[in-house]
């Protein structure tokens, strides 16, 4: 069963392996267009054997907003990812629109690991908490915006929110692709194992493995003491994008949030704006589509159409990207 619940996360961050990786190189917000990856295949391959080095356009310590945006983005991988192989889209893109952009990694044996986020979400949560504050005193900037994906972009920002009492006036908006805020049945396997009473010896090898897969099940321990007394925190804008292909957050919609006072919610289903797009769980991220509501998540003052393009899971959009 242990193998069952490590294999779904694994198929779901790390299906493919490659011999060939190229760590892209650090790069300032000010460089010439750098380009941006739209196929998670060529993305993980590119990013997974060099897990510390920055995805192109990121940690320029040197960067200073502007004032059109004025927030520095911080990025914040998922489970079994790290910060190269999750971002080599929206990094250099939202560097490209002038954003200072930063990401770090999480959760792994060491910060070098290929294989991040499998420790304890509290743990990542500290680490994260610890990363924005480095942001704020590089930049000067107050406020920060993150951008996650999948467990950093749901249950361990979250966690930082509501449990860092430092976090309160540090982010400004808070943007989740296909995030397991609720947590996930795992395409079934988590009901299959409790059914069958295997869930419970399960989870006590994970517990000492890589305690952050059973904290992300459905009505883990850690999911109920989370979404207790609301999934929000005042004077948070929080933007949720899902799709209906995730077979890693199962059912879909358990990536959704509902406001709390003083907190705003956005919850975006790709398919409602391009019955086209079949990104996945692996694919949002580096997904064209996805990306622009991100752009419009920090931007909301300036909307980019969203085109609506074919696009494949895993391998992205069919034929030129409209963007």
């Amino acid at each position: 069963m242990r193998r069952r619940i490590i294999g779904a996360f694994a198929a779901g961050a790390l299906g493919i392996f490659g011999l060939v990786a190229l760590g892209a190189p650090n790069a300032t917000a000010t460089d010439a267009q750098r380009p941006v990856e739209y196929n998670f295949t060529e993305g993980f391959l590119k990013g997974f054997f060099a897990p510390d080095t920055a995805p192109a356009g990121a940690n320029d310590w040197s960067c200073e907003p502007t004032a059109q945006h004025p927030r520095p983005v911080v990025l914040i991988h998922g489970t079994l990812e790290n910060m190269n192989d999750n971002w080599g889209g929206a990094a250099p893109l939202l560097a490209d629109n002038g954003y200072c952009v930063f990401a770090f990694n999480y959760g792994g044996a060491t910060d070098n690991s290929p294989v991040q986020a499998t420790a304890r979400i509290e743990d990542g949560a500290a680490k994260l908490g610890a990363f924005v504050d480095q942001v704020r005193a590089a930049t000067g900037a107050s406020e920060v915006d993150l951008v996650g994906h999948s467990q950093g972009g749901g249950p361990m920002p979250r966690y930082y929110l509501k449990h860092d009492p430092s976090a309160a006036g540090k982010v400004d908006k808070f943007v989740g692709i296909t995030p397991s805020n609720h947590g996930t049945t795992l395409d079934g396997i988590t009901e299959v194992g409790r059914a069958l009473y295997l869930l419970e010896p399960a989870n006590a090898l994970l517990d000492k493995t890589a305690p952050a897969l059973e904290e992300q099940e459905i009505g883990s321990d850690f999911n109920r003491s989370l979404d207790a007394g609301g999934d929000t925190v005042p004077g948070v804008d929080y933007t949720v994008i899902a799709t209906e292909y995730d077979e890693v957050v199962t059912p879909y919609t358990n990536s959704y949030l509902t406001a709390g006072p003083g907190a705003t919610v956005h919850n975006i289903r790709l398919q409602d704006a391009c019955a086209a797009d079949r990104a996945d769980h692996l694919e949002a991220p580096y997904d064209p589509i996805t990306l622009t509501y991100v752009l419009n998540a920090l931007d909301p003052a300036h909307p980019r159409p969203v085109k609506c393009q074919t696009v494949l899971p895993l391998t992205g959009p069919i034929g030129p990207v409209q963007q």
